[in-house]
């Protein structure tokens, strides 16, 4: 028997099978032997991976093979206190990937503690209280408002019971629980007769047999599932492990090559050859990559943590950036996860009502104008109703938050009330409630009996519109109930996704003090219905026309009914006309899901598998995907997406633990803020990239030129290393303080197969890379030209060097925008500080004689400098050139 039938068995034949009985449940002599066969009721922990191993682990990638070459390399060279830098920089990117590893265990660490601590079972016909995790199938549990379920249960008996499995389905409200089978292919939110471990139970009472422990509960299976999922790297470092195997295998070629011409054609001397390879590899390798682009990440991260983005693995700030599709959870997060009455139907008409949640903020309006509550005898009526026939509480906190104690969809009637001005308490004081018949699934309503002091009594009800119409004979002003008129006004309601629940009244003896569900006959009076709504959040539906703007598709999914998650769609502003339910996910094959995918933007009555599928299926067609949630049935769609967001307050911890980013005010709007942060990131690294690339490359290539041409080297390996050392790093790192560029949120989102170095990048760098190669070639030999000695030249080229990298420093603030406006210097306060800590270096490597011994420079005269800076001038002219003619071609970014 698997898990996925027991719903559909009858309670009786459950037992049966379970060979126990409800009314004695199990020996104890059986209990310890199945706990023997099936296992304590927890779930089982993967095995991991030592420390060691993991940290280990985290040194197998090309760029940082590249990086330790580069570090013993400088080693090599005597420059020390460079390779530590170099060394430093490996061991911290060891240090984070190993704290980040292990996400998987975290998040089964989580689901497991969703697990109940204790059940209430019967064992031999006594009631006792034992350690959940001795539970075993069979085991009769008994269940009490409060408690969490603690295994999968087939309901036995229920009086009023109710459960929350918003955490495991996704549904806003709590559901009905009975005791009847369920359909075969029922979902998890529709198999009444079942109570899930891990859910709470909201109110009322229930006995019920468990059919599943441990790894085989509902909850179980979605542990195994989160397990299962296999983490996908990032967009960045499949670009950066792609770069780095690029850029190690062309080093090592170009290294080759130019030994070998030096050898065989230029007939350098060995040693002399050899120091310049090296130092042309030590030139060419962008050792501060790693550091510049983990910096540019960190500080994404606490800009983001500002507008309460918490990351939790650096990398998802710039894939937050570059994605494509954001799949969103419902509830709570396009939702306000408070059910809110929007609407009243009076027999004179409809009223629509604002406010959101259960703050008694809003009011009331009839065809677009205010009405006074007060002042309408039809609405205080409903609403006299509403509020005694209830038993939901609303108050407002120390904090000025309002909180519902009670069911949902009743504190959403006490909510309207109090919109209109009435005091539950002094309601229920000037009309005291003397006798009730409480909700229950099979009757659908709810009843309770009140009188006013002055001798009269009255029947109020509130239920299910079908079985309160069946009670009613007249409505609101003495008419005759028109059943097809109010029929109509129901399905309007509840084709606008709303919950529609009708109230009605009649007199009642002043001698009967009590009432039962015999004494109940058509003899109501209909007051009306209202419709109650979990409401999109405001900000939400901004914040989704901005991602769509942005060219990034919203797609909901929800463990709602189709009809309700069509409705919030639209108001959403998504593609709602074909909602697609997971009942047909489980029918479609891989091709088919994808073309359905594509056509629709609501998804419902979803399971975890199906939302894996559903992001497998999109990830297949090249989207780079965004899974929000904050259920424990989100968790294994958290970690399967490319990038998980969990919601930080009402979230629960495994999808927490499962997930990328934690949104701390459990808001949509925060994501759109977080992508558009993710972009500014991306965009910054790539600034930096195209600062970095050109300065290693330009000094690789003065080196190169010189080999091959057999002249005398412009820089020493030494110097190439002061080079990197001041600028690789600094100004690149600069970049990172770079504001967004205009229009961040109005272009599309980067292919997710987009390489990191693109076609006009890369034109881009080469450009720069001859301009610095010609402008360090001619300061070197105007020096020579103009009998200065070989330390005298190199010094100005290094200084040549360094000087176009600081023009060119402000050229790269801007893709393509031009550089000749004000806030190209005033736009970036630390581009202006790190450009003058720079200057300060460079005059102290030309002029200070500490410097002098360690590095061959010698003092500049003036016009040495004019040479300088006129060369940075001129790379800074021609870049705004290049820039010009890119824009006139349309292209916008690089």
């Amino acid at each position: 028997m698997t898990v996925t039938e027991w719903h559909n068995l009858p309670a009786d034949e459950a037992l049966q099978k379970l060979d126990t009985a409800a009314v004695v449940g199990l020996t104890p002599a059986e209990a310890e032997r199945r706990l023997r066969d099936h296992g304590a009721n927890r779930l089982p922990e993967a095995p991991r991976r030592p420390g060691w191993l993991r940290f280990a682990l985290q040194f197998h990638n090309p760029l940082i093979y590249v990086l330790l070459v580069a570090g013993g390399v400088t080693a090599m060279l005597g420059s020390h206190v460079d390779a530590g830098v170099i060394m430093g920089v490996v061991l911290i990117n060891a240090v984070i990937g190993h704290i980040q590893e292990g996400k998987a265990e975290q998040a089964l660490a989580a689901v497991r503690s969703m697990l109940a601590e204790r059940a209430t079972v019967l064992r031999g016909g006594e009631r006792h209280q034992i350690d959940a995790a001795h539970l075993v199938p069979g085991d009769i549990v008994l269940l009490e408002a409060g408690d969490r379920v603690p295994a999968d249960l087939r309901l036995l008996q229920t009086r009023n019971l109710r459960t929350i499995e918003s955490a495991l389905t996704g549904e806003s409200t709590t559901v009905e629980k009975d005791s009847l089978a369920a359909p075969a292919d029922a979902g998890i939110g529709d198999r009444h007769g079942m109570a899930f471990s891990g859910t709470l139970v909201a109110y009322g009472t229930g006995t019920g047999v468990a059919v599943a422990t441990g790894a085989a509960t509902e909850i179980g299976r979605i542990g195994t599932l989160v397990g299962d999922v296999q983490t996908l790297a990032t967009p960045l470092t499949r670009r950066l492990d792609q770069f780095a195997r690029q850029i190690t295998a062309f080093i090592l070629v170009v290294a080759a090559l130019t030994l070998a011409y030096g050898h065989l054609v230029v007939q350098m001397p060995m040693m002399d050859l050899f120091l310049a390879v090296v130092g042309l590899a030590v030139a060419a390798i962008p050792e501060g990559m790693p550091a510049v682009v983990t910096i540019v990440l960190a500080i994404g991260t606490r800009v983001m943590a500002r507008k309460r983005a918490i990351v939790r693995r650096l990398p998802a700030v710039e894939s937050l950036g570059s994605v494509t599709v954001i799949c969103s959870d419902k509830t709570g997060t396009l939702t306000r996860n408070e059910m809110t009455a929007v609407l009243v139907v009076l027999p004179e008409g409809e009223i629509s009502v604002s406010g959101t949640g259960y703050a008694p903020e809003g009011g009331f309006h009839r065809d677009g104008e205010v009405l006074a509550a007060d002042r309408d005898a039809a609405l205080v009526a409903l609403l006299h109703c509403a509020l005694l026939c209830n038993d939901a509480r609303i108050r407002r906190g120390e904090d000025g938050q309002w909180t519902l104690a009670g069911d949902p969809t009743e504190g959403a009637l006490v909510t309207l009330a109090h919109k209109a001005g009435m005091d539950a308490a002094t309601l229920a004081q000037n009309h005291p409630r003397l006798d009730a018949i409480p909700f229950e699934s099979e009757r659908q309503y709810m009843v309770t009996l009140h009188h006013d002091h002055a001798g009269h009594h009255e029947l109020l009800l509130k239920g299910a519109p079908e079985r309160v119409l069946a009670l009613c004979r007249t409505q609101q002003g003495g008419q005759a109930l028109d059943a097809a008129w109010w029929h109509q006004a129901i399905e309007r309601a509840g084709g606008g996704g709303e919950r529609v629940l009708a109230l009605a009244r009649c007199d009642w003896p002043a001698t009967q003090h009590e009432v039962q569900t015999e004494d109940l006959a058509p003899r109501f009076e209909m007051l009306g219905l209202v419709g109650i709504i979990d409401p999109p959040r405001e900000e939400a539906i901004a914040a989704v026309a901005e991602c769509q703007q942005a060219g990034i598709r919203v797609k909901m999914i929800t463990g709602d009914h189709a009809v309700t998650a069509a409705a919030i769609g639209r108001q959403l502003g998504l593609n709602a006309d074909r909602a697609l339910t997971g009942d047909v996910i489980a029918t479609l094959d891989d091709a088919a899901l994808r073309q359905a995918a594509q056509q629709t933007d609501v998804i419902a009555r979803a399971s975890p598998e199906h939302k894996l599928r559903l992001i497998a299926a999109l990830q297949a067609q090249g989207h780079l995907v965004a899974m929000t949630g904050d259920g424990v049935n989100d968790a294994p769609a958290l970690k399967a997406a490319d990038i998980g967001v969990a919601m930080g307050g009402k979230g629960t911890d495994a999808a927490r633990e499962a997930s990328d980013l934690v949104l701390t005010d459990d808001n949509f709007a925060t994501i759109a803020r977080a992508v558009r942060e993710g972009r500014v990131v991306y965009d910054n690294i790539k600034k930096s990239l195209m600062h970095m690339l050109p300065t290693n490359g330009g000094e690789a290539g003065v080196i190169l030129l010189a080999i091959f041409a057999g002249l005398p080297l412009p820089v020493t390996a030494g110097q190439i290393l002061w080079v990197n050392t001041v600028t690789s790093v600094t100004l690149a790192l600069s970049l990172a303080f770079e504001p967004a560029e205009p229009g961040v949120m109005r272009h599309p989102p980067r292919r997710p197969d987009e390489p990191v170095i693109t076609r006009a990048l890369g034109l881009r760098i080469l450009f720069v890379i001859a301009l610095m190669v010609m402008a360090t070639f001619w300061v070197f030999h105007w020096e020579l030209g103009r009998g200065a000695s070989l330390e005298t030249a190199r010094t100005a080229a290094v200084n040549t060097i360094v000087f176009c990298e600081l023009f060119y420093l402000f050229n790269v603030r801007h893709f393509t925008r031009h550089a000749l406006r004000a806030d190209t210097l005033t736009g970036n306060r630390v581009a202006l500080l790190v450009a003058a800590i720079l200057v300060v270096l460079q005059l102290l490597f030309t002029y200070a004689p500490p410097m002098q011994r360690l590095f061959a420079s010698q003092p500049l005269p003036g016009d040495s400098w004019a040479m300088i800076l006129t060369m940075g001038a001129i790379l800074f002219a021609l870049v705004e050139l290049e820039k010009a003619l890119l824009r006139r071609t349309r292209v916008r970014r690089l």
